[in-house]
């Protein structure tokens, strides 16, 4: 994005140079395009998730005891930052570690930013499939996920791994999934058929779009019934 948009501002700007009049219009506006999407994406990455997540984990209303999932935790973004509010609980995060869905994904790595971030002692770490999450039956409090069920690629599998949220839930759990909106309401109406109480689905604002409003993010949250 940021190679396009710098490709065509100095398009734009050598035929402003020439006096092409008109001609400009067309690649200034892709300029334009190009330069806020990355923008848009650099300010996700950079804080925008960060600001939303936390938003999203302080209306858990959690304790400090609780044990909390995160399924697909990556370099550990939305784990570590449960991590600091559990005091007294457990943090597990589910990754398969592929580095082709995230850059530097690696157990390693996150154990090192718990390390950094003080909470590697509340933190555990699982490898292993969404799909086939070796966790006992309603063994966790929350399920939480950040942008990793869409990388499933096939709609019934997605189905499985919700399942599978699902099945590891304590009753009364709460769950809450950030995806893109493109598979949200298939969350949604999965969980609904369920059995999944509560269910619901928003979207998160500006501060999750990776690349500008058709990048736009999805929260969806339930409850297990007791």
């Amino acid at each position: 994005m940021l190679g396009g948009g710098t490709a065509f501002a100095l398009l734009a700007a050598v035929l402003a140079l020439l006096g092409a009049g008109l001609w400009v219009i067309a690649p200034a506006v892709v300029a334009l395009a190009f330069l806020s999407a990355a923008a848009s994406y650099l300010y996700t990455t950079l804080a925008g998730k960060f600001v939303v997540w936390a938003r999203l984990l302080r209306g858990l209303g959690l304790r400090g005891d609780e044990h909390v999932l995160d399924v697909g935790c990556g370099r550990g973004t939305v784990l570590l930052m449960a991590g600091q509010l559990l005091p007294a609980g457990r943090a597990i995060g589910l990754d398969r570690w592929n580095a082709a869905e995230q850059s530097g994904n690696a157990a390693a790595v996150t154990r090192h930013n718990a390390e950094l971030e003080g909470v590697a002692e509340r933190v555990d770490l699982c490898t292993a499939d969404m799909t086939a999450m070796p966790l006992r039956d309603a063994s966790v409090d929350v399920v939480l996920s950040s942008l990793a069920i869409h990388n499933v690629v096939r709609p019934e599998d997605r189905a499985v791994a919700l399942d599978e949220a699902v099945r590891v839930l304590r009753p009364g759990g709460a769950l809450a999934i950030v995806d893109i909106r493109t598979v949200a309401e298939e969350y949604a109406a999965h969980l609904r058929a369920a059995g999944m109480r509560e269910v619901a689905c928003r979207d998160v604002g500006w501060r999750f779009w990776y690349g500008g409003p058709l990048m736009a993010t999805r929260l969806i949250t339930a409850r297990k019934p007791d």
